[in-house]
Order: structure tokens, then C-alpha cells, then sequence
């Protein structure tokens, strides 16, 4: 079968790829010793070659053939070209690194490039780019120096360029930050010059494939099955829940797996800045927000788009983060017809995060007195589940608390289940075990009313929660 797309024939009088005879060799006292050439001129070179033949592809194929063929197709004849070129090019290469090789330069033309491995890595949860040259990788908690580089600072934009486009945002001088997503889910965020000072910093946030579920979160030890099966029973219920942590605690990973317990009956509407949220149910309606474009207009922020939700016939509304002065729009929604509805917010505690409710609902600029917004806020929400991650990586879910209600001018809470450290370990790891705080929850009524019975002995304080059920 011929190709479908073949090199450009070169005119008359000039070829990118002629022969050319070879220089005599050098003596044999100025031939370098090959066990003494320094890696890092060796990966420069392979890269330089990559971008170099990377441009000759862009000028010898038909880029009108490219959108003809599928991946494996395109990924073929690209291979094919990479080794004449190779051969035209004389590098030293042997049919391993070829293959290696013409990867790579099908990574840079269709993917993102150096890190395009890296995505596909199934471990590594994060990679964050310092500057083409320095690129580190999150893997079992750990941070770790990742054996790529970009070539330059342009090199790097490229790429970023290239997600951005994607999805319909952009970042330049007038606009040196931009959250976006990858085809993927994943998350990314990028910050270039003027505000970059040592070259483009790019942060991008990987998420499973195959979302985790609660189970998956149990046997990872985030929590012990009696607390999973609290909090689903909750969410089953209608407790209007918080999920609150820091950067990297597992904030959108714990949302997605409780999701699983709402009703496929019901109608959920995500809102988000970046669409990253993974529902199982099956009737979703996915919202996100937008910047302004190169004129300052057309923003949409995150207000707009619950305001708009409410009109949009939704049992319940999942917030990807509450972040500013849409904060009261969602405990209006949550205080009109939408219980059930669900938030991650950054905080490390469970108190913190009130407190940053009631900060953000003043940045909206309206005129209600605190009293009130605490009463709004006792009112709507339910639980506040806290995430953290630990000293040695692990992610936990350290408290579960309920809001019970007001008491004078101040919102009152319980703690219903907790983790308590108990010690460390020779290579840094965290010890530490679950516990009831002896409470019963008022929620677990509405919980019992719908049918749904949690065994009360789990309450007990005395319990270790993780060795009951192991």
C-alpha cells in the first residue's frame, strides 16, 4: 500500500539531505575518548537533533495528509521518514534508538513533547517544569528530578502553546497566567514572562484514567471502610457536604469517589474553572468558567455560572472549588431546594474553612451582617470533610465534622471521626490510627429515615478504627 502522505520533492538546485563527503579523520591523539563524553552534551545533542529534524518533517511532508490519518497510521509513516532522515543525517543510532527516537519526534509534532512520556506514566501524579531545564515529578509522594529537558524558553512555549490553543485560552505578556485542561482531564496551570523570571513555569496535575472510587481509597489507607461508608450514607442522604484541604491533598479525588453514591436519578451541574471533575452518574451537566479575551471582555466567572445553574432545573451542584464571592450563591442554592450539593475549598482545618466562607461571601460586596451569613452558612452546610497530605505523602482524611448550628453569634461543629499520629517512622513515614470522637451525628437520622443504617458501635472512642477492620 503506498503512503498517504510522502516527502515534498526538494526543487531544482537545492536538497536539505545530500550526501556530502565525510572530512578525514582526525589524529588519532585528538579523538575524544567516547567513555569520557559528559551525558548532559550527549542528551543536548539528541534533542537538538530532534527539534532539527522535527523542522525537516514540518517542510518535507504534505501537512494536508496529516488529518487524513489516524494515530498509528500517521505515527507509521512518521517512523519511516524519521529513518531515512536518520540515515541521511548519519546518527549514530541502532534500530532500538531509532525507534526511540522517531517517538520522541512524533511526540514533538502531535503531543506535548519532552513530557509526553511522562503522561503517560500511570505513577506520576504531578510534574512541574522550573524553566526548560528543569523538570521534577511526583511519584508515591515524592518529589523526584525527571530526566528531560525542553530545549530553550521557546521550546517550552511551544508546547504550552500548543494546550492552551486547545482549549480556547491563551496566555502572551498581556496575560502571563492560564488555567486550562488537558484531553486527558488533566489539570494544568502556567505562568510565562513577564511574571516567570527564570523562564516559563508550568504545573500540571494528573489524574487516573479509571477515577479512584472510595473502595480504591480504603485499601490505600485514606481512610478506614467504617468512615467511607459514614460519608457515603451522608451523601446518599442529602448532606450537603465541604471537602476542605490543602494543595495536593486529594481534595478533587475524595469528591469524585463520594459522587459515586448519588442517585442516577438525579441531575448533577458541575462548575468548575477547568473541567476536571470525573461523575460516574450518567445525567451531568458540566459548566466552566472563561477569561477575558485579548480585548479585556467576555469573562465569565464562576457567580455567573451558579447564578445561571438555578435556572437550570439542577437537584444538586457540585462547585470543582469555591474560591470568591460566588461563595453565597452557593449557600443560597444550598439553603433552597439543592441539599446534597457539594464544594472542595482550600483550608487546613475545618474551622478555617468557615472562617474563609465568611471571607469570601464579604467579597462579594454585600451588605449583610456577619450574624447572617453565619446563619447561612449553619444552615446550609452539613459535613466538612478534611483531606491532608501527610509528611511521607500519604493522603488522609484526617477529620470528618458536622455543623450543628448556631450558638449566639458563633457556628458550632463536632468532630465525628478524627486521625490521630501516633509516632514516625525510621524513613520518615507517618503512623497513626482513625478514631470516633464519641458523638452522634444529627445527620444520621436523616440517614436512618432513608433507609440507610450505619452500625453506632463505630462511634465508640476507644475503637482504632483501621485495626477493627483490617
Amino acid at each position: 500500500m503506498t503512503s498517504r502522505f510522502t516527502r515534498r520533492q526538494a526543487p531544482t538546485g537545492r536538497s536539505d539531505f545530500k550526501d556530502t563527503a565525510r572530512p578525514s579523520a582526525p589524529p588519532a591523539s585528538s579523538v575524544p575518548d567516547p567513555s569520557k563524553a559528559k551525558p548532559s552534551s550527549v542528551k543536548n545533542d539528541l534533542l537538538g537533533a530532534k527539534l532539527r529534524i522535527h523542522s525537516k518533517l514540518i517542510d518535507e511532508i504534505d501537512l494536508s495528509d496529516l488529518d487524513k490519518l489516524d494515530d498509528k497510521a500517521l505515527r507509521r509513516q512518521v517512523h519511516a521518514l524519521v529513518a531515512e532522515i536518520v540515515r541521511e543525517e548519519r546518527l549514530t543510532m541502532n534500530a532500538a534508538e531509532v525507534v526511540t527516537f522517531a517517538n520522541a519526534v512524533f511526540d514533538e509534532m502531535t503531543g506535548l513533547g519532552p513530557i509526553e512520556p511522562l503522561l503517560q506514566d500511570d505513577s506520576i501524579c504531578d510534574i512541574l517544569i522550573n524553566g526548560p531545564g528543569q523538570v521534577y515529578i511526583e511519584r508515591n509522594g515524592e518529589l523526584e528530578l525527571a530526566p528531560v529537558t525542553f530545549a530553550d524558553d521557546a521550546h517550552l512555549l511551544r508546547i504550552i502553546n500548543r494546550i492552551v490553543a486547545k482549549v480556547g485560552r491563551r496566555v502572551d505578556e498581556s496575560h502571563p497566567m492560564v488555567d486550562a485542561r488537558l484531553p486527558d482531564g488533566s489539570r494544568f496551570n502556567a505562568a510565562i514572562a513577564p511574571i516567570a523570571v527564570d523562564g516559563p513555569l508550568v504545573s500540571i496535575r494528573k489524574f487516573s484514567k479509571q477515577p479512584l472510587t472510595i473502595e480504591k481509597l480504603v485499601a490505600f489507607g485514606a481512610m478506614p471502610t467504617c468512615v467511607a461508608e459514614f460519608l457515603n450514607g451522608a451523601v446518599n442522604a442529602r448532606v450537603t457536604t465541604i471537602i476542605s484541604g490543602g494543595t495536593g491533598s486529594g481534595k478533587t479525588t475524595l469528591l469524585n469517589a463520594l459522587s459515586s453514591s448519588i442517585s442516577h436519578g438525579e441531575r448533577l451541574i458541575t462548575i468548575e474553572d477547568a473541567a476536571e471533575l470525573q461523575l460516574q452518574q450518567p445525567h451531568v451537566a458540566r459548566m466552566e468558567t472563561r477569561p477575558p479575551n485579548v480585548e479585556g471582555k467576555g469573562e465569565i466567572k464562576q457567580r455567573e455560572c451558579v447564578k445561571n445553574a438555578l435556572r437550570m432545573r439542577p437537584d444538586r451542584v457540585i462547585l470543582g472549588e469555591v474560591r470568591g464571592e460566588e461563595a453565597f450563591d452557593m449557600l443560597q442554592a444550598m439553603n433552597t431546594g439543592h441539599e446534597g450539593s457539594m464544594a472542595t475549598i482550600h483550608a487546613n482545618t475545618p474551622r478555617d474553612a468557615i472562617t474563609r466562607l465568611e471571607q469570601m461571601v464579604a467579597m462579594g460586596g454585600l451588605n449583610i451582617s456577619e450574624e447572617a451569613v453565619r446563619g447561612q452558612i449553619a444552615s446550609a452546610i452539613g459535613l466538612i470533610v478534611q483531606a491532608t497530605r501527610l509528611a511521607d505523602g500519604q493522603r488522609k482524611v484526617v477529620s470528618v465534622s458536622e455543623v450543628t448550628g448556631m450558638e449566639g453569634n458563633v457556628i458550632q461543629m463536632q468532630e465525628i471521626f478524627h486521625f490521630e499520629r501516633t509516632g514516625t517512622g525510621p524513613n520518615g513515614e507517618v503512623f497513626g490510627e482513625h478514631r470516633a470522637s464519641g458523638l452522634r451525628p444529627k445527620c444520621l437520622d436523616e440517614m436512618l429515615t432513608r433507609g440507610l443504617h450505619f452500625d453506632t458501635g463505630w462511634f465508640d472512642p476507644s475503637l482504632d478504627l483501621n485495626r477493627e477492620q483490617a
